[in-house]
């Protein structure tokens, strides 16, 4: 074969112009130390807060600490894969989740990836988000006045929640809190049929933080059956998981709800639960050489709680105008979270801390919930800091004085146990009490539309189950609704449609319960 030394320098020549010089500058350290999840790396001289950092073996961590000499970084993994010596490389980014339509029906870590076996997400670099960003400015938000309808009779007439609000949930263990929130999202099918695309459509964001892996399974299969979860998010952090992954998961949460707030789409989050977060981040920030305070929980506990829930808000309609990070106006962010008291001890750090930020609270007792009333709701110290606001004018006639009532209910049959000399003033109110607090009972994963809350606080308030025996009120309740349903069902789309009670609606239920009491008391005595 022959060399022409001709062709060989014009191949070079065109080699030479096609070629384009990329440099890439990338920063590399080296592990100086690691254990109990925390890796100590040298050499990340540009490294900026919160930054993902990836380690061999897939592993990623977060930089939390950057100190003069080294940064403390948290791993989002198995530590054991990572050894002293190894090479840590910086992403150049700060930690993001992806986010959008994908992620409804699925559940995911705190980092975004899909656990639950349905492949992969479709999600692209476009719709990852950091998860860290700032809350909502006061000329971007407006008023809380819609509400956000839980399809539970007592908390939608007593301690009403709109879309925006930040409504604590607090009680002991197994006082029914996870319970409140699979009802809740339940019934957000209510919204617009559950169809994820119709932009009425609520959608939900439940995060697990610290639960067993078979309770997020139950709510899983529950949210399944009830056909909730295409409208749904659960993003889980296990008991199972590192401490990282379950101080991060409320954020990574909130996250992917604020895509679809910037939307101008209505979204409720659940956050289940603050003080298991709250340990988890001691736990990491212990580990981090952080100096400890009250109860060893770094100084910026309140912190870490305000800035999560300081994000849930009612945007204006004219917040495109004013931050072009909104696409379009009205959406909103309800926050649900969810505190574990001790004993109930309501003041207690965290639980201080929770009710301090939130616009009230719902507190579940454990007497009540062993009495067998479920929800086991306080009324004397549950409080809605919205109120009537957050309710249809419809509701807000109805229930009123409702809650004080059932409050002094409870109060006046504790001091009713040492006397049995009453007026007959206190007698007929503890005698409405006791129908009261029959209504406002609920069994579980039957969430009830508003106009049928309504229909039976409306005849429970006038007074018309006061001659019933308190053990037939769940039957005359059943009997009157089936009723309503039957015989006048235009009462119900009455008040859907105009969101009020005119008095021949009032009528209607006034005839319809007086005749289904002489229906059952005769059904009785034959």
């Amino acid at each position: 074969m022959e060399l022409r030394p001709a062709e060989v320098t014009s191949i070079l020549e065109k080699e030479i112009e096609k070629y384009k010089g990329e440099t890439s500058m990338q920063s590399i350290g080296t592990v100086l130390s690691v254990g109990d999840g925390v890796a100590r790396v040298y050499g990340l001289d540009d490294c900026v807060m919160n930054e993902l950092l990836e380690f061999p073996n897939g592993v990623r961590g977060v930089a939390l600490n950057l100190e003069e000499d080294n940064v403390g970084c948290v791993l989002l993994g198995d530590a054991t894969k990572v050894k002293e010596g190894d090479t840590v490389r910086s992403s150049g980014r700060v930690i993001s989740v992806p986010t959008g339509d994908q992620l409804l029906g699925r559940v995911v870590n705190a980092l975004g990836d899909p656990i639950d076996g349905k492949g992969p997400l479709g999600t692209t670099a476009a719709d990852l988000r950091p998860i860290e960003s700032p809350a909502p400015s006061v000329v971007e938000r407006e008023p809380v006045k819609e509400p956000m309808q839980t399809g539970i009779k007592a908390i939608d007439a007593m301690i009403p929640i709109g879309r925006g609000q930040r409504e604590l949930i607090i009680g002991d263990r197994q006082t029914g809190k996870t319970a409140l929130c699979i009802d809740t999202i339940i019934n957000q099918r209510t919204t617009a049929g559950g169809d994820p695309k119709d932009p009425e459509q609520m959608i939900c964001v439940y995060v697990a933080v610290g639960q067993k892996q078979s309770t997020i399974v139950d709510v899983l299969r529950r949210l399944e059956l009830a056909g909730a979860m295409p409208y749904t998010i659960i993003v889980s952090a296990s008991a199972n998981d590192e401490a990282s992954m379950q101080y991060l998961a409320c954020y990574a949460g909130v996250a992917m709800a604020e895509r679809f707030r910037d939307e101008g789409r209505h979204v409720v989050i659940f956050y289940d639960d603050l003080y298991k977060q709250a340990l988890a981040y001691r736990q990491v920030m212990l580990l981090l050489r952080r100096p400890p305070g009250r109860e060893a929980f770094p100084g910026d506990v309140f912190n870490l709680h305000s800035r999560l829930l300081e994000r849930a808000a009612k945007i204006s309609r004219d917040a495109p105008k004013i931050n072009p990070r909104y696409k379009k106006g009205g959406g909103s962010i309800t926050a649900l979270p969810i505190v574990e008291t001790q004993e109930g001890d309501v003041a207690a750090y965290i639980p201080t801390n929770v009710i301090s930020i939130t616009d009230g609270q719902i507190f579940l007792e454990s007497a009540l919930f062993n009495a067998g009333i479920k929800p086991a709701v306080n009324a004397g110290i549950s409080v809605s800091r919205v109120g009537g606001a957050a309710q249809i004018p419809a509701m807000k006639k109805i229930s009123g004085g409702l809650r004080l009532g059932l409050a002094s209910y409870r109060a006046l049959a504790a001091f009713a146990q040492f006397g049995s000399d009453l007026d007959k003033a206190t007698q007929q109110e503890l005698t409405r009490g006791e129908r009261l607090t029959e209504v406002l009972k609920q069994g579980q994963y039957v969430p009830m539309p508003v106009e049928q809350q309504i229909l039976i606080i409306y005849v429970a308030n006038a007074g018309h189950l006061d001659d019933v025996p308190a053990k037939r009120v769940t039957e005359v309740e059943k009997a009157y609704l089936r009723a309503m349903a039957e015989q006048h069902p235009e009462v119900a789309e009455g008040i859907k449609k105009t969101k009020n009670v005119s008095d021949s609606e009032r009528a209607a239920m006034d005839k319809v319960i007086a005749a289904v009491k002489v229906q059952l008391n005769t059904k009785a005595k034959g």
